[in-house]
């Protein structure tokens, strides 16, 4: 098997990407081809992706009204799903990851990026999730009710009480918690309180780049003692602070291999977030490129695949509830389900 026809039959997850929030600056629709951005239909297909996290993103400028705001988000992920449904599917238990794969459709999973949208009410966590949101990364850069953001240092401030009631919820709900972005105290606070694997949806190493937004070896090796997995990501910034490059990224691959395993590593490109690409990774369809230089540095097939999706898929099979949930509380073989 050469690395191409790896990439095709590898399970590809990538942990997060703000395409929502760019089809809106940029008046597309997911299906358009040529009109920027750096996902698409028809670039998930080119970059092998079988499951796209989408990620609802509550901007600082939204914050008083972020409820609204991620509903807005929410509305438009339906809409995009309605309009291409013969190519997409809701993910929303683990059920529906063997359903995606024996679809050949591309699983779409509605994430939230910044805790402010549940409004300081666990209420509205819950509904939320009625509507099909399986993954909360608690905070952006700064503070919120529930943690202190990595920007917040001065403050050296963890979880929130309420913050720590949201990880219990996520963890009731079957909901991934997302702790990029997050302050360090914060970090450990997730990791005392959660009962479930966590993620960090895209950050790399800071041993290799040190930046606020990487992790520190001690992060990394216990978010993989917790069997939790990192999505490697493509922002610039976090890969080199000079010469950034896909060979760059392969140096933290290959840092937290060497200090947790490879079964803690994924992908979470932060596409359409990210005003400016890594060389080589210019838009999603580059994905094959990654596996290409996995290959080349010696990585084993199993590794591969891991990083590529199996380790995120490792996560959502056992953090996501069991059966195949409709978003409005009614399964889709038409059974009530609890709410």
């Amino acid at each position: 098997m050469d690395w191409l026809q790896l990439h095709r039959n590898s399970p590809v997850v990538d942990a997060h990407c703000d395409t929502l929030t760019a089809m809106e600056i940029q008046n597309r629709r997911l299906a358009d081809v040529g009109r920027g951005g750096h996902v698409d239909l028809a670039r998930l297909r080119q970059g092998g992706v079988k499951i796209q996290f989408f990620a609802a993103y509550i901007a600082p400028t939204h914050r008083e009204r972020a409820v609204t705001r991620v509903l807005e988000l929410i509305d438009r992920f339906y809409g995009e799903l309605k309009l291409n449904e013969e190519e997409m599917m809701f993910i929303t238990g683990a059920g529906d990851i063997q359903r995606v794969q024996n679809t050949g459709k591309i699983g779409a999973l509605l994430a939230i990026e910044g805790g402010e949208a549940l409004g300081g009410r666990l209420e509205v966590l819950r509904m939320l999730h009625r509507l099909g949101v399986r993954s909360l990364t608690l905070t952006w850069n700064h503070r919120n009710e529930l943690a202190d953001g990595v920007s917040e240092g001065g403050t050296r401030g963890g979880l929130t009480r309420f913050g720590r009631a949201v990880v219990r919820e996520m963890n009731r709900l079957g909901m991934l918690v997302d702790v990029s972005h997050l302050s360090e105290a914060g970090f450990w606070d997730v990791l005392e309180v959660s009962s479930q694997p966590v993620i960090a949806s895209h950050a790399n190493s800071r041993y290799v780049c040190d930046h606020r937004r990487n992790l520190s070896d001690d992060q990394i090796r216990a978010l993989a003692a917790r069997g939790g997995v990192m999505g490697l990501c493509f922002y610039p910034d976090f890969i080199h602070s000079t010469a950034p490059s896909l060979e760059k990224l392969l140096d933290h691959v290959d840092h937290v291999v060497s200090l947790a395993g490879a079964g803690c590593i994924g992908l979470g490109s932060d596409f359409d977030g990210i005003e400016r690409t890594t060389p080589g990774l210019e838009d999603v369809s580059c994905l094959p490129r990654l596996t290409g230089a996995l290959w080349r540095r010696g990585y084993r097939e199993e590794e591969i695949r891991g990083i590529l999706g199996g380790n995120f898929l490792r996560v959502l099979e056992q953090v996501l509830p069991s059966g195949q949930e409709d978003p409005g509380g009614v399964s889709n073989r038409g059974e009530k389900v609890a709410l």
